[in-house]
């Protein structure tokens, strides 16, 4: 798969983990859409959810996200209900791709694939899914051949006086002592305020982390709008968030690809 084609259909109608919550009044913008941040948060819940309702939480307990994508379909507005399927589209030993599909009662669809990268608790280094688990994750998936392959590889603009800082606070460090997942979104959605016709139709994001962030480093995020052309090239926005000169995550959020 790479940055224009479709995510993984699920193999089969109701396989996989289901799980389902209501939007809540926190999760969305001023104007009632769901925000990319809490996306991701729901990706976070419904893999925990999974994993404690087995056995991973026992024989895999510790994981990490290396990129995620999101294809809002449809997007999900508040207040609604939302129901969350995942399964494995992919595999190899050491990692694998996770599908999450969002719908909701008021017709909402937002498709979301992650490479998730199973580590060791002590060396914090990629180790080897468990037996267990890599029967359970076969189940939904004949690929298992799954290669690392980043699509977000446009080299990083200089510095110049309209990048902007990311300050990070205490409430976006995980337990990893990382920078989590789920708040550089909220940088995300601080430019799409300027660029609101990038989320007004089917659209398709794309965050690929590169480097861990850690507590009490300093951020500053680069960015580039790419209005489109009549030779084909999309509208896009592209981000890349830099510590000390070192590009430690990209993203990229343009139209659905076919849509």
């Amino acid at each position: 798969m790479s940055l224009d084609e479709p995510l993984a259909p699920l193999p089969q109608e109701g396989m996989g983990f289901a799980s389902a919550w209501p939007v809540r009044a926190g999760d969305v913008d001023p104007y009632q859409r769901l925000r990319f941040d809490a996306t991701a948060r729901y990706l976070q819940d419904i893999a925990w959810e999974e994993m404690q309702s087995g056995f991973f939480h026992r024989t895999d307990p510790a994981w990490i996200v290396r990129r995620t994508v999101v294809d809002v379909v449809r997007p999900i507005h508040w207040p609604d209900r939302v129901e969350l399927r995942r399964w494995c589209s992919a595999m190899s030993t050491r990692w694998t791709n996770m599908r999450v599909r969002i719908t909701s009662e008021n017709g909402g669809l937002i498709e979301t694939e992650g490479f998730w990268i199973n580590i060791n608790e002590f060396t914090n280094m990629p180790t080897r899914i468990s037996d267990e688990g890599l029967a359970e994750l076969a189940r939904t998936t004949d690929e298992h051949r799954l290669r690392w392959r980043p699509w977000l590889t446009d080299p990083t603009p200089p510095e110049s006086d309209v990048d902007l800082p990311f300050p990070v606070r205490a409430t976006d460090i995980d337990q990893y002592n990382h920078v989590n997942n789920a708040a550089y979104w909220q940088a995300v959605e601080q430019y799409l305020v300027d660029y609101p016709k990038l989320v007004a139709g089917p659209h398709r994001a794309v965050i690929e982390y590169v480097a861990p962030v850690l507590a009490r480093q300093h951020v500053s995020v680069r960015s580039r709008y790419e209005p489109g052309d009549r030779a084909g090239h999309p509208t896009s926005l592209r981000l890349w968030f830099v510590v000390g000169g070192v590009t430690t995550t990209a993203v990229r959020i343009g139209p659905l690809p076919g849509a």
